[in-house]
């Protein structure tokens, strides 16, 4: 018969021995149980008493914890007084006011009694650690005595407030009842004779209500003794098995289970219902709210419990029973275990030989050391544990010494231990037969450049666990917890260079971030912006609406090292850099960026058609690192100019040419240019509509076309320099040596060629464009060019671009991609379309 079958039945053959009462649905028991953050001053003590006073219980049964922090000033009393610190009589005498001062607080004039009770046992624990510090040592039965008594005390306190608002209210000391004995498990219950002990005592006490110490019992030899450290919940759940309860409700300080620790993923959701297993796997892998000790009874007798928040007294909680009875995802929660070390038992001597696991867990158990975690690959060429980091040392030694002869035979050829290790969970009912979950996980672990060490998952398939490093425990954890859909896909954004192109993204974020959290599941965080001359960061990443105010103001400096490293967040699954700067300093960063993970969206064109050395080692680094390099509004501004080409080679299409207006300011002069006036004064009124760079010359030198050429041949598979581009600029010799203003004054002098190129073009029936071109040889130019008046670039509109792309597929009618591109708004457009790209392919629902 299995535990929770003997459970069962000891249950029913003592039932008739438990004192009768009537049968009806008023005689329904609902089991309470309060912790130490519930009970931490008068108030909450006056809270906890309203909100058992509102319930409707028919019977009700409260089991209480010390008020917070006693357990522990308890015990470290005890050990102060063993090692003759005198320090225990000032702790003491606090803990004798605070309760005391509880008291009077909850009662009042009417506290004297309980106040003179509290006395005599402040009293006789005072005598006790007195009788210790001459022993000089914490005598066992003292300690289990002494650290029980905060229980008693809060159970005397909530009785009594209780009393006080006119309501009968019986105590019991669970030391009268409770029968534990000790077993390589832990704390085993005596059922049947707690169960009798019960009946005798509810045969005495026939209130509806009864508070009752927590913690506390006897063993069999009738010596007070405690339950461990959560034994208050294990305590709740005894009484309520022993009380035949219909539920058990556990009041804490968090609205029910949560998905993941609230400290590391703030964005945690409570959980509305649990399975049984569920809640034990998340119990168990770091998860504070209930012990799985707790459910043992709960779960032998199909009793639910529910975790409440004593401070939210509405909130429904979670509820956990035999079935999650939720319609959510697979994985339903994961939890984090900290301090573990990996030790790895490997050798080729173990291949195919029986019984070396047994002598492995055999020597661990010797040592008195617990393993958290088991993995062994089929090859039996080692196995992996996971262990305390407190006890690695004892386990390695006792590893070690087991297999002494097969380690200096070379047999096995090393004992190996890793510390500084976490243990991620993520656990689900669902997960059973559910495909691609694991898939998931590690894809997600991926994408956050978290290595994952260890594997394991059961045959359940409730849980899979991976074993990672503590550097990277925050950072899996918040990513697993995206990657399931339990919180939002979070990205930690910086911004580089805040002009015209980068404020208009900034301000196109601040819209799109309250909608793409709502509906994609993305939540962009922009905690950095810097400018040439100063740096803005913000710990949690709103934007808000006057950041241009808050850069001015700031007093940080221009650096880009704090930048990224505030970007860079260890508790931050993602980090991506945005570069709205034309800087190549900043292009400079990429390969340390994308090496260290950090994803970088960019139309800076510096780094793609910059140094050849320098754009192979942002790819390397990409390859290496795993950061993604996004560039797409490098050319055509948020033209899909890059996607195509991509999606024509990556589909085993063959390039041929490339011929594009890829200025927009360049298309804008020929578009309007018609003789009729000086192309001078056309250039001058773009510079004033600010469709030009703030010196002309920028543009009309052809450079940055042929920068975007460049790039478009790299991304075709041509090494190509700049100075391998035939440059052919606008720009006259006697313009180039003259400051900004000076060639402004002076730009009349491109009338005169421009004016007899015109002419040339319109005698021929052709217009004037300038025109990138590239070749399947690697022959680039940027140039005036006289074309047909049926050619595709011959009507364009104002500012478009338009690229042309014939590939053997499209040899006789080639593929044009063709908008606006040029322009502050659809610059960033593209910019936020690569960063919306990178948020889908990291897990977002885009």
């Amino acid at each position: 018969m299995s535990p929770f079958a003997r459970l069962s039945a000891t249950l029913a053959a003592t039932r008739h021995n438990i004192a009768s009462r009537p049968q009806g649905d008023d005689q329904v028991v609902t089991a309470h149980k309060f912790g130490g953050s519930s009970l931490a001053d008068a108030e909450c003590f006056r809270r906890v008493t309203g909100i058992l006073l509102e319930r409707g219980d028919a019977v009700q049964v409260t089991v209480v914890s010390a008020m917070q922090g006693v357990t522990n000033s308890l015990i470290k009393m005890a050990e102060a007084a063993a090692a003759k610190d005198a320090a225990w009589q000032e702790q003491w005498n606090r803990l004798r006011e605070r309760h005391l001062e509880t008291a009077r607080d909850l009662l009042g004039d009417q506290s004297g009694a309980l106040r003179i009770w509290l006395e005599s046992r402040h009293a006789d624990l005072a005598d006790t650690l007195k009788a210790l510090a001459v022993l000089g040592i914490p005598a066992r039965e003292a300690l289990d005595a002494i650290q029980g008594l905060g229980e008693v005390w809060s159970a005397h306190l909530l009785r009594a407030t209780i009393e006080s608002q006119g309501h009968e209210c019986a105590l019991l000391d669970a030391r009268d009842v409770v029968v534990v004995g000790q077993g390589e498990l832990g704390v085993a219950v005596d059922w049947s004779a707690s169960a009798i002990r019960l009946a005798d005592w509810r045969a005495n006490h026939p209130q509806r209500r009864v508070v009752i110490t927590g913690f506390v019992a006897r063993d069999r030899e009738g010596r007070p003794t405690t339950l461990g450290r959560n034994g208050s919940d294990f305590s709740g759940a005894i009484f309520a098995a022993l009380f035949e309860a219909n539920e058990l409700h556990i009041w804490t300080d968090v609205d029910g289970v949560l998905s993941a620790d609230p400290r590391l993923v703030p964005e945690a959701v409570s959980l509305d219902a649990l399975s049984y297993e569920e809640a034990c796997e998340l119990a168990y892998f770091g998860a504070k709210v209930i012990h799985p000790q707790t459910m043992l009874p709960a779960m032998a007798l199909g009793l639910p419990i529910h975790i409440r928040n004593t401070f939210r007294p509405a909130h429904p909680g979670t509820r956990i029973a035999t079935s999650g009875e939720s319609a959510q995802g697979p994985v339903r929660g994961l939890s984090l275990a900290d301090e573990l070390a990996i030790v790895n038992v490997e050798g080729a001597g173990m291949i195919g030989v029986p019984g070396t696991a047994e002598r492995v867990f055999a020597a661990l158990r010797d040592a008195r050391v617990s393993v958290v975690m088991i993995s062994q690959g089929s090859s039996e060429h080692s196995i992996c544990l996971v262990v305390r980091a407190a006890d690695c040392s004892r386990a390695e030694s006792a590893l070690e010494a087991a297999f002494s002869r097969e380690l200096s035979q070379g047999q096995i050829q090393a004992i190996a231990v890793t510390r500084d290790i976490s243990v991620l969970a993520a656990v689900g009912d669902r997960m059973a037969g559910t495909p691609g979950v694991a898939a998931r996980l590690f894809a997600t672990l991926a994408r956050a450049q978290v290595n994952i060490r260890a594997i394991a998952q059961g045959a359940s398939e409730r849980n899979i666990s991976v074993a990672v490093a503590s550097a990277d425990a925050p950072r899996a954890l918040r990513a697993a917890h995206a990657g399931f859909w339990l919180s939002p896909q979070t990205l930690s954004v910086g911004v580089i260079g805040p002009g015209n192109v980068g404020r208009a993204l900034l301000d196109q974020l601040r819209e799109a971030i309250p909608r793409l959290r709502r509906e994609a599941n993305l939540d962009l965080r922009v905690r950095a912006i810097a400018s040439s001359s100063k740096l803005l960061v913000s710990e949690r990443g709103d934007l808000a609406a006057d950041w241009s105010a808050q850069l001015a103001s700031s007093n940080l400096g221009a650096d880009f090292d704090a930048l990224t490293r505030h970007v860079h967040a260890a508790h931050l699954p993602h980090a991506v850099i945005i570069d709205c700067s034309a800087s190549n300093e900043v292009a400079d960063h990429y390969p340390a960026w994308l090496g260290a993970g950090i994803h970088v969206i960019t139309p800076n064109k510096q780094a793609g058609s910059g140094p050849l050395s320098r754009w192979q080692a942002i790819r390397d680094s990409r390859m290496a690192g795993g950061g993604r390099w996004r560039y797409e509004a490098t050319v055509g501004a948020g033209l899909p100019v890059i996607s195509t080409l991509r999606d024509l080679l990556d589909t085993g299409d063959e390039l041929i040419a490339i011929e594009g207006i890829l200025s927009g300011t360049l298309a804008w002069l020929f578009n309007r240019y018609d003789g009729s006036q000086p192309f001078s004064a056309l250039v001058r009124e773009a510079l004033a509509l600010g469709y030009t760079e703030p010196d002309p010359r920028d543009d009309l030198s052809g450079l940055d076309v042929a920068r975007k050429l460049v790039i478009l041949a790299r991304e075709a598979g041509q090494s190509l320099e700049l100075a391998d581009v035939e440059v052919r600029g606008l720009v006259p010799a006697e313009l180039l040596v003259l400051d900004k203003d000076e060639a402004i004054a002076a730009l009349d002098k491109l009338d005169a060629g421009i004016a007899k190129d015109f002419e040339s073009a319109r005698s021929n029936g052709c217009v004037l464009r300038y025109v990138a071109r590239l070749d399947s040889e690697g022959k680039a130019s940027v140039g005036l060019v006289e074309l047909p008046d049926s050619h595709a670039f011959a009507n364009l509109r104002l500012t478009d671009n338009s690229v042309q792309f014939t590939t053997r597929r499209y040899a006789e009618n080639p593929l044009i991609v063709q908008g606006p591109g040029a322009g502050r708004d659809v610059t960033a457009a593209g910019i936020f379309a690569d960063l919306l790209r990178l948020g889908s392919a990291l897990g977002a629902r885009l």
